[in-house]
């Protein structure tokens, strides 16, 4: 009989183990997490489970019953600490081999980190901590204007603390987005009340606040950061797989080991729509990404080209963005940017490379077909209607 290992029980593994069941696998399914929770999506961790707003059950994959009453092994508390290509071997933390025949690593990524003393958000643990401490503190800080910390500091708005961000970048979401659409978001942060400290960074984290790169103390009863996160390869690079911003994989997501496949945050796949390689790091890369490796594991014919998408929500803004924005030359507007209901089109040589839905629904689809089809459109065409 097969051995399917999965190592990480996140979004990405919880949807591999499911996707084999329900194509008919049989075989031996071992699925290894390193917390104690039982596998959980990790979007609600900053937006309404932070906010108090969802019940703690909701942010679960399955239900408590779903993994023994679908034969699948589900192994918490347990990291891998080493894999042997040739023996087909993964070593875990408890010392012990676990064999496998095929084998997905979907471990994630952690936050990258500062010295001192600052609170990060990655886990089901840390939002609980964190809605705690904001509950309690009057003058929080934000290290990083990315998703994570823009949406930590509509939290912490939200719960009645003054919020400052510090960022080195001249607007939020600088890289994501560009400046144009990071000012709309400046601009909705800033009309609830928060102050942004651009170009600028944090040379030093206190118990009392943090020292600015330009000398200049800030006072604050909580510190959190949100710098990005870096992707867990160092058990592939120690096994001699190949890594590069993450594990690299081909358009199938399998490794340069035949037998080994990468998934989710921690995947740098090729992607045939972009012609490249991409690392994403968002929710719907890892509830696709999953169900592809599996059936990849299978033998089937996989081809992994998705576009990239994210949500996200920060106090009246809602938004869906699908596409990758490197290299766009211009933006095209559709709606009213001023009222925040309009439709924003990213364009290199014509073609729409990526396009963001705020506050207006059901486009999605639509948006995305305009950039798979890497046809010419009108500026004039995608403003108007």
């Amino acid at each position: 009989m097969a051995r399917f290992v999965i190592l990480g029980a996140g979004l990405a593994g919880a949807k591999a183990a499911q996707t084999l069941r329900e194509e008919g696998v049989d075989d031996e399914v071992v699925l290894i997490g390193g917390e104690t929770e039982r596998p959980y999506e990790r979007p609600p961790l900053s937006k309404e489970y932070l906010q108090g707003k969802s019940e703690r059950e909701k942010i679960f994959v399955h239900e408590p019953d779903w993994y023994a009453e679908h034969g699948v092994d589900l192994r918490l508390g347990l990291r891998a600490t080493g894999i042997d290509l040739d023996r087909h071997t993964v070593r875990l933390s408890d010392g012990s081999h676990l064999p496998y025949n095929k084998l997905l690593i979907a471990t994630g990524s952690t936050p990258k980190r500062l010295p001192g003393p600052a609170l990060y958000l990655r886990t089901v643990g840390d939002s609980e901590v964190l809605r705690e401490r904001l509950a309690a503190a009057g003058r929080v800080i934000v290290v990083g204007a990315g998703w994570i910390g823009l949406e930590v500091s509509a939290a912490a708005r939200q719960a009645g603390c003054e919020v400052t961000v510090v960022e080195p970048a001249p607007t939020p979401l600088h890289v994501p987005l560009g400046p144009e659409l990071g000012e709309v978001f400046a601009r909705v942060h800033r009309a609830h009340g928060v102050e942004l400290r651009h170009g600028t960074s944090v040379a030093e984290i206190t118990s009392s606040g943090v020292r600015l790169s330009t000398g200049e103390r800030l006072e604050s009863d909580l510190v959190v950061a949100g710098i990005g996160a870096a992707p867990e390869i160092g058990l592939a690079r120690d096994a001699g797989l190949d890594v590069g911003d993450g594990i690299l994989t081909d358009a199938s997501l399998r490794t340069s080991n035949p037998d080994v496949y990468a998934a989710g945050d921690v995947a740098e796949s090729f992607n045939p729509l972009y012609s490249r390689r991409l690392r994403v790091e968002h929710w719907a890369n890892a509830l696709n990404g999953g169900p592809a490796a599996a059936r990849s594991m299978l033998g089937q014919d996989v081809v992994y080209d998705r576009v990239p998408y994210f949500f996200t929500d920060q106090f009246e803004l809602g938004m869906e963005f699908s596409g990758d924005v490197t290299g766009y030359e211009e933006i095209v507007y559709r709606g009213s940017v001023e009222d925040l209901e309009f439709i924003a089109y990213w364009l290199r040589d014509g073609r729409v490379i990526a396009g963001m839905n705020v506050n207006v629904w059901d486009v999605v689809g639509d948006i995305q077909e305009l950039i798979r089809s890497k046809s010419v459109i009108p500026a004039k065409e995608l403003s108007s209607g």
